[in-house]
């Protein structure tokens, strides 16, 4: 029992972790000599459980968990240093941005003055809110093919934002290369609506990005400036279906505001860390948290039926699924993503200048864990790794999951989330 608890400790509460047959031997390449042999038919749970790694909170909270602070640090990194980014960054030019997309017919909301076009004044939990009022009239074509070319709209867009930054420089596109860079980190939400919109940290830098101070005309005015420029100017030629043409742009609502430091006594106050935490947000939410939508793909049409979701979601879904098997949208692969709306983009990207990345988030997490591991096998007297050491293994999936008995020590050694390393005695 103790050495199946510390195996299950490992997965830091994974609900669904991969489970593994198979071996690994780690060899000596020098005399030959094997350091370290695991079979997993001997290991505690008879196999070796990886974590599952999902961002969606849905489908496993400890590990969406992870993924939002490592998304969290990500963020901070290129707001004020850290991680290899260096503190001059908190100095230059940052805005917050809010790309929404267009209407394709009126919902019901909670607008400023409080009462919605039904007339109702709408509870913030109202399951109404994000459905349309006229569900027989909304455009459920255009919202669907409008997240599936998303994605492609906000390359579009990062090609319009440099033009005009460098316009504003009064420089020529190969002169702005040499002289500053354009820097963002995003991700993507859902609304109540199933409509794509992103949040942006967008950064000015110096032509070598975070490392390198940006040029004396560079300021977050100039690159507020910039970014509804190029926003009102980027539109992209979606498909033609049934005849009609479709044309994607930005939707009326822009939100663009200056990233101030935390000792900004300004009367607005957007601190990086708000920003990054509220970016991390959204990082673990896909369309079944906004819209209770699913959150795995579908296989047949027929399981739309019999789940319990909202008439506009299932709505959204049954366009996906319709649109999906016409040939000159083939490329779209709209049934693959009906779960998603439509959406088959990343929910979270940055430049390569913007920070550190997820994948070095995780590296430096693996290697501590090998070093805290080492440690409590070797003590303090930790012994040299070899020169060279092959590495040799086998191994298949075998499932996944946890057995019962397994959930319910894994539930009983893991703390509850966000109190991890916090006293148990209230103090």
């Amino acid at each position: 029992m103790p050495a199946l608890v510390r195996q299950l400790s490992g997965l830091a509460g994974c609900t669904s972790p991969i489970r593994l047959a198979g071996w690994r031997t780690e060899v000596n390449g020098g005399t030959g000599e094997v350091l370290h042999h695991l079979d997993s038919s001997c290991l505690p749970a008879g196999h070796l459980l990886v974590r599952c790694g999902n961002r969606r909170i849905t489908r496993c909270a400890p590990c969406a968990e992870t993924y939002r602070r490592d998304t969290y640090h990500l963020i901070t990194a290129g707001l004020v240093g850290g991680k290899g980014i260096p503190e001059a960054v908190a100095a230059h030019p940052r805005v917050f941005a809010t790309f929404t997309a267009p209407s394709f017919g009126p919902v019901h909301n909670r607008p400023a003055s409080g009462r919605c076009r039904c007339g109702t004044v709408h509870a913030p939990d109202d399951a109404l809110l994000g459905s349309p009022l006229a569900p027989e009239t909304y455009d459920y074509e255009a919202a669907v093919l409008w997240n599936a070319h998303a994605g492609k709209l906000w390359a579009r867009f990062s090609i319009y934002l440099r033009r005009e930054v460098a316009k504003r420089a009064g420089l020529s596109q190969r002169e702005f290369q040499e002289h500053a860079r354009v820097s963002f980190g995003k991700v993507a939400e859902y609304q109540k609506r199933g409509a794509i919109h992103f949040h942006a940290v967008i950064r000015l830098d110096g032509p070598e990005g975070g490392h390198e101070p940006p040029p004396a005309w560079a300021s977050a005015e100039l690159l507020t400036d910039a970014i509804r420029a190029a926003a009102a100017r980027t539109e992209i030629a979606g498909p033609i279906v049934n005849g009609r043409a479709h044309q994607f742009s930005w939707g009326r609502q822009l939100d663009v505001r200056t990233i101030r430091s935390a000792d900004f006594t300004g009367p607005v106050l957007i601190t990086e860390r708000a920003v990054a935490a509220y970016i991390a947000k959204y990082a673990t939410k896909g369309a079944e948290t906004a819209t209770g939508a699913l959150d795995r793909p579908l296989r047949l049409l027929a399981e739309v039926a019999g789940l319990e979701i909202p008439e506009h979601a299932r709505r959204l879904i049954r366009t996906c699924w319709t649109l999906g098997a016409r040939p000159e949208l083939e490329d779209l692969r709209l049934r693959a993503w009906a779960h998603m709306l439509g959406f088959r983009g990343h929910f979270s990207t940055k430049t390569r200048r913007y920070s550190t990345t997820l994948g070095a988030l995780r590296d430096a997490r693996t290697a501590w864990r090998r070093a805290q591991t080492l440690q409590q096998l070797h003590g303090p007297n930790v012994p040299a790794e070899e020169e060279t050491t092959l590495v040799l293994a086998h191994w298949e999936f075998a499932g996944r999951g946890l057995t019962r008995g397994e959930s319910w020590l894994a539930a009983a050694v893991q703390p509850a989330l966000g109190t991890e390393g916090e006293p148990t005695n209230g103090r």
